[in-house]
């Protein structure tokens, strides 16, 4: 988030800024600076019992044995996305990526780096 940002919601809810960015650094879905492309992967129950476990460690796989995968995604982990009846999910830049399997990885990346 940027400063402005920050004194925008500041200003808007008249609080102090300090407690903004209270908020803002306590909670890990916020950050003060830019992050990488997230790739969350679904570990709730649903998604658990159809593989997410595995899924989640192909991807890791993909990522952490590519330097530019490494520079450009980071794999997170959540525990339920409300989309069980596709489970296992995954999710990359806000699309979501039904009954994925292994097989489908790929598919999250740019095709020039996907292997």
């Amino acid at each position: 988030m940027p400063e402005d940002a920050l004194r925008s919601v500041s200003e808007m809810l008249d609080v102090p800024l300090s407690e903004v960015y209270s908020v803002a650094t306590f909670f890990t879905s916020f950050s003060l600076q830019p992050r990488k492309r997230p790739i969350l992967v679904c570990t709730g129950t649903a998604c658990h019992v159809r593989g997410a476990g595995r899924i989640l460690e192909e991807i890791k796989r993909r990522v952490e044995g590519s330097e530019e995968l490494k520079e450009e995604f980071s794999v997170q982990t959540v525990h339920c996305l409300g989309a069980c009846a596709l489970a296992p999910v995954v999710v990359v830049d806000g699309e979501y990526y039904g009954r994925m399997s292994i097989g489908k990885v790929g598919e999250l990346f740019p095709q020039e780096v996907a292997k």
